[in-house]
């Protein structure tokens, strides 16, 4: 018996000594480590969708608001469709994005403002009317930062609520008054002055856009890093403005035929989509005129001012 035990444990000695000694622990982690090595490019191209589609169409709410259905849509589509990035910790491989984070927040904040003023006016009959409970959940909800995961133990050890279950109430509170809206237990007031107020913030809001353009423009170099987030964080807030704007034209159809705003909001909505759908393959911040490198932000920029100089002819008109 001795013997025989003594036979297997010399076998399994020698077999543990050619499996060091034959390098197979050495391929498995080399197969390991190339893992390791492909985990991150592989996953964050897989991961990485900038979704700047036009075209786009949310499901609808007959009897609605078309930009709630839009707002709503939007956020569905990014948080649950695209998945949401920005919040994302390092051990995934989305977590290394940058470009889709910054466009994506850059939407729910041109959402956050529509919003806003869905609160504070449109959804509403007069300023002295009662805040509707379900606009005024959603503006809140769609206020908080992007980047809040389960965790955050530089404040706490229990789990917490996620930017993506925040933005997902707010989705449903906006749901939930497009459907007391078609019921007719909701207010819309589609006036010609709470449209002028809505594009005069949002286009207050532009000059903003404009302002951290140009200070990139002119304190960034021929090529940074933060050339590409100013850009994309620009561009994500010029989307989300020109698909709202775009369904606010639905919901304020008699007063734009009323004014005769067609054409002027037609070209509006066309100078925020061109601005939106600049992609370049590297965000370049060379000098504004210059003939090689060119200055993406800085034609960015010319389509945002033109928007914001075609919204405010509508609001000009609209003050009439």
């Amino acid at each position: 018996m001795k013997r025989f035990l003594g036979s297997v444990m010399d076998k399994v000695g020698a077999m543990v000594d050619r499996v060091l000694t034959g390098g197979v622990l050495l391929k498995i982690g080399a197969v390991f480590l190339v893992l390791i090595i492909l985990y991150y490019p592989i996953g964050m191209i897989l991961s990485n969708k900038v979704d700047d589609d036009i075209a786009y169409e949310p499901p609808v709410t007959e009897g609605g608001s078309a930009s709630v259905d839009m707002a709503a849509g939007l956020i569905e589509r990014e948080v649950e469709v695209n998945g949401w990035v920005a919040n994302n910790p390092f051990f995934f491989p989305s977590g290394a994005l940058d470009n889709m984070p910054e466009f994506q927040m850059g939407i729910l904040y041109a959402l956050s403002r529509y919003t806003l003023e869905m609160s504070d006016q449109i959804g509403r009959t007069r300023g002295s009317s009662q805040v509707d409970k379900d606009l005024d959940l959603a503006a809140g909800r769609l206020k908080l930062p992007g980047t809040v995961w389960h965790f955050d133990f530089s404040t706490s050890l229990w789990p917490q609520s996620t930017s993506e279950d925040q933005y997902m109430a707010a989705r449903r509170a906006l749901l939930a008054y497009n459907a007391r809206l078609a019921k007719g237990d909701a207010v819309f007031e589609a006036r010609a002055d709470n449209l002028q107020a809505t594009l005069d913030r949002f286009a207050k809001d532009l000059g903003s856009a404009s302002a951290l353009l140009d200070r990139q423009i002119t304190e960034g170099g021929f090529f940074t890093f933060k050339d590409d987030n100013v850009f994309y964080a620009t561009k994500g807030r010029l989307y989300g403005y020109a698909m709202v704007l775009k369904a606010m034209g639905v919901d304020f159809a008699n007063v734009i035929a009323e004014r005769q705003l067609d054409t002027a909001w037609s070209q509006m909505v066309q100078s925020l989509e061109q601005a939106a759908e600049m992609d370049p393959l590297v965000v370049f911040n060379g000098t504004p005129g210059g003939l090689f490198p060119p200055s993406h932000l800085a034609s960015q920029g010319f389509y945002l001012l033109r928007s914001r100089t075609q919204m405010n002819e509508v609001i000009a008109i609209l003050q009439k």
